[in-house]
């Protein structure tokens, strides 16, 4: 047989044979990058969004791929990270933060960016509108104006009579500054006095928190950024050593031992972000996905730590808390 015979043959044999047999040839997998300022062991987002990826339909491994990037805690190592995923070209960008979000957007105004903790994304550049986000970014913005004000309240509800409340700070993290901010003009608006240490490598924290001790302080807040919550076993573990209460945005403090938090469940907010990348990959475009707010915040209190720390929290607390720690 002539081999433009055979080619013919084979060719007329493909043409009669099922679409469900055609289906079966395999395609390129989507390749997903997930690239955050955490520590492996530490982040939180990974598995809600997985969860989030298998309901709509896609595992990983068989429907798409995943690389991953940590910079463990170091603000330093996200542009090379940022660099190393970009030239790979994946489909879509999960990056987490706002941090990682502004270091990949630097890089890429192509690929499209889902993060699911973007903070005030418009004064950072990163989309023009919540409604209308254009360019390549998109995804949930848990930064809720008028929060910190709420974690300053509840710092003098868990220490009633806290005339001097400390601010642990990492203000290289752009979702610092905003909320550094508000807590300054909460606390000079209730006459709080405020003292603030800042850390901004993990190796920092235990010297930030020891200057805050040397300043007398009656209570501290931590701020909402990616280095402080991967190091949150460092920090919730210092609190219990030294008996001072800490007040936490994010949940996850709170369930490892932290004596109260106030803020958004990132939980949802990652496993939300599948929505985005379903459609994405679908094809829309990431500018044409309205960035989303988280609709609810979650007070969790750990009444065991409060015992630990010779507290009595106020039953109005307790009874008003969506997670009561025994």
């Amino acid at each position: 047989m002539k081999r433009r015979r055979f080619i013919t043959l084979i060719g007329s044999a493909a043409a009669a044979w099922p679409i469900s047999v055609l289906a079966q040839v395999p395609h390129k997998r989507p390749l997903l990058a997930w690239i955050t300022g955490t520590t492996r062991a530490s982040t939180t987002g990974l598995a809600p969004f997985l969860k989030g990826m298998r309901e709509l339909g896609y595992v990983e491994g068989s429907d798409f791929e995943m690389m991953y990037r940590f910079s463990d805690g170091y603000a330093d190592r996200i542009p090379s990270l940022a660099e190393e995923v970009v030239q790979l070209k994946p489909d879509v960008i999960l990056a987490t933060a706002a941090d990682t979000a502004v270091a990949v957007r630097k890089l890429t105004s192509t690929i499209p960016i889902v993060t699911g903790a973007l903070a005030d994304p418009v004064e950072l550049g990163l989309i023009v509108s919540g409604a209308r986000p254009g360019g390549n970014v998109t995804g949930i913005e848990p930064y809720v104006k008028g929060l910190p004000a709420k974690q300053m309240e509840l710092a003098r509800e868990v220490v009633p009579g806290a005339n001097k409340i400390g601010l642990l700070t990492n203000l290289h993290d752009p979702k610092a500054p905003p909320q550094a901010l508000e807590l300054t003009a909460a606390a000079k608006a209730s006459n709080i006095e405020i003292a603030m240490a800042d850390a901004n490598r993990p190796e920092e924290i235990n010297g930030a928190l020891q200057a805050l001790t040397g300043q007398r302080v009656d209570v501290i807040i931590v701020l909402q950024t990616s280095m402080l919550l991967s190091e949150r076993d460092q920090i919730v573990a210092w609190e219990l050593a030294n008996k001072l209460p800490m007040v936490f945005g994010y949940p996850q403090y709170t369930r490892g031992g932290g004596l109260v938090s106030y803020g958004v469940d990132l939980a949802w907010c990652f496993y939300r972000t599948a929505y985005f990348v379903d459609k994405i990959l679908r094809g829309t475009a990431p500018g044409d996905l309205p960035v989303e707010f988280p609709s609810n915040m979650l007070l969790v209190v750990n009444s065991k730590t409060a015992k630990l720390l010779g507290l009595n929290l106020p039953s109005s607390l307790l009874v008003r808390a969506d997670e009561v720690i025994e």
